[in-house]
């Protein structure tokens, strides 16, 4: 086995008997955290590790096997990764209503496992193999399970604290090391397993990946301490239905999938749609929670500019990587590790800036640190672009700027991701908790699209990628984002004030027995320095 995924492999020994060894240990807490946390980190790796093994060899699969052009190939590759995306809703809103999210994550998981296994099935490959409708149909049960699993996981993570515990963001940023940790080794090992064995080999792993999440899901469930149970007492007949329900929707997203089009219409159309509800529901409450709700729709609405440049990692930049960097033989799919592998190492760092800044006063707000990361990744295309054309169009890129550009957008990512987990799910009233985390993730699916729209300008009008073109498409994006950054940045200090954080208080379930219920203290992340008491 090569140097790179004998590492993984080591990595991830090493980290599945730390955390079997710290869940085991007496008491409820380990390391600071309810022992629940590390169940959720290691089943949310599990599907990551699934999830993003497959994303590095998703756009080779659709040019090498299946014999899409470039630019059909990112479309497909954005409009697949939007549903992923916007399919949580629907999952969101269901969990909510009647299944609670532990049981929605459960069916979620199976209809992952079930997904990803069915992408092993590669047929003879090209456009007119009857496979390709396996393939069609894998792709639906990895998006529809992703939709039932996706939001109501990081809901679960919430729940185990008070809205009031100062752990909260350093939880979530724990949460999210788990899910870079599984994508990082998902990439490496299903990437080398699938350009080097076989695409069915590498696809595989990511199956076997994702029933791992499942058993390890199932088995923590008494660590959960009860959060994530249903709403209400629910009939088994009505549970059975909304599984039903579930399934049936493989057949719809099995077709939409395949006309790209129609994607774009329903995005629009349903967002549009989406938002009037929310405002429909945010008139109905009090003034400061209110105020929330357009807060958490100002951050919202930023998710598609972050995401459309971010998500090129998967499409466009890896093709680029693959044909026009000096990569020394490593393949391409591998350097899809880079980033996940960033976030182990830069996101405790981040968590503890956060709360040293925090502690002096000096922690930006959510909405700033929306600003900053914006700026980080329209500044990583403008790093990319000029390291390219210093040696030249016709000489391949150094692969500094590979690991360059992904460690702005690591760093802009910090700044945007955990942040808006952990700012959705404290800003949104307890009723509205999943639906808004669905919104939160149905619009990283417009950036997804956006990005697949991206990919698709990069490959021109004949369909095939150049790296002039290429290069001039992110030198485009990247100095538009930057514009928008600074708009952003300005408008920080009033979409602060719109968060009350100095009101915010626990529901009664979460607050201390004896205790007065208190105004939001600091956090990292959600700074509340210099609000004025109401």
């Amino acid at each position: 086995m090569p140097i790179i995924p004998a590492i993984a492999v080591g990595f991830l020994a090493i980290m599945l008997a730390g955390g079997t060894a710290g869940v085991l240990k007496k008491g409820p807490d380990f390391l600071g955290h309810p022992k629940g946390l590390y169940v959720l980190f290691f089943a949310e790796m599990w599907e990551r590790f699934s999830y993003y093994g497959m994303r590095a060899l998703l756009i080779f699969y659709l040019t090498k096997h299946w014999l899409f052009d470039d630019g059909k190939s990112n479309l497909i590759y954005g409009a697949y990764t939007s549903l992923v995306y916007i399919t949580p809703v629907l999952g969101g809103y269901l969990a909510d209503r009647f299944l609670g999210q532990r049981k929605a994550v459960t069916f979620g998981a199976a209809m992952l496992t079930l997904g990803h296994l069915l992408m092993a099935v590669e047929g003879d490959g090209g456009q007119g193999s009857a496979a390709i409708n396996i393939f069609w149909l894998a792709l639906a049960f990895i998006i529809v399970g992703t939709g039932f699993l996706k939001a109501n996981i990081s809901v679960i993570v919430g729940q185990l604290y008070p809205l009031t515990d100062t752990r909260r963001d350093g939880a979530y940023t724990i949460f999210y090391i788990g899910i870079n940790t599984g994508a990082a080794i998902g990439t490496i090992m299903a990437g080398w397993l699938g350009e080097t064995y076989g695409w069915s080999y590498g696809f595989g792993a990511a199956g076997v990946g994702m029933l791992a999440g499942l058993i390890v899901f199932i088995l923590g469930k008494p660590l959960l301490l009860g959060k994530g149970e249903a709403p209400r007492p629910l009939a088994k007949r009505t549970e059975w239905s909304l599984y039903g329900i579930g399934l049936a929707s493989v057949g719809v997203i099995w077709a939409l999938v395949q006309y790209q089009d129609v994607i774009e219409t329903l995005l629009i159309i349903s967002g549009v749609a989406m938002l009037g509800y929310v405002l429909f529901e945010s008139f109905k409450l009090e003034p400061h929670a209110r105020d929330r709700m357009f807060a958490v729709l100002f951050l919202i609405a930023l998710n598609p500019v972050f995401w459309g440049l971010f998500e090129q990692a998967g499409g466009s930049l890896n093709l680029y990587t693959d044909r026009f960097v000096a990569r020394g033989g490593v393949p391409a799919s591998l350097f899809q590790s880079i980033n996940p592998i960033y976030i182990v190492l830069l996101g405790p760092i981040f968590a503890g800036l956060w709360v040293w800044l925090g502690k002096r006063g000096l922690e930006p707000s959510a909405p700033a640190k929306f600003g900053l990361a914006l700026a980080q990744v329209g500044l990583s295309f403008l790093v990319f672009v000029w390291g390219a054309n210093t040696v030249g169009v016709e000489v391949a890129t150094p692969v500094f700027f590979v690991f360059a550009i992904y460690f702005l957008q690591t760093t802009g990512e910090l700044c945007l991701s955990p942040v808006g987990l952990s700012a959705m799910n404290r800003l949104a009233p307890k009723h509205l908790a999943s639906l808004i985390m669905g919104a939160w993730f149905y619009m990283t699916a417009v950036g997804n699209f956006v990005a697949g729209k991206i990919g698709e300008a990069t490959g021109g009008e004949s369909g095939e990628m150049t790296k002039e073109g290429t290069l001039a498409v992110y030198s485009t994006i990247g100095w538009w984002t930057i514009g928008i950054a600074v708009v952003v940045l300005g408008l920080s200090p009033l979409v602060k004030r719109l968060m009350h954080l100095d009101t915010l208080h626990d529901d009664a379930d979460h607050a201390m027995a004896g205790q007065e219920e208190l105004a939001e203290p600091q956090a990292a992340g959600l700074n509340t320095r210099g609000e004025t008491r109401h």
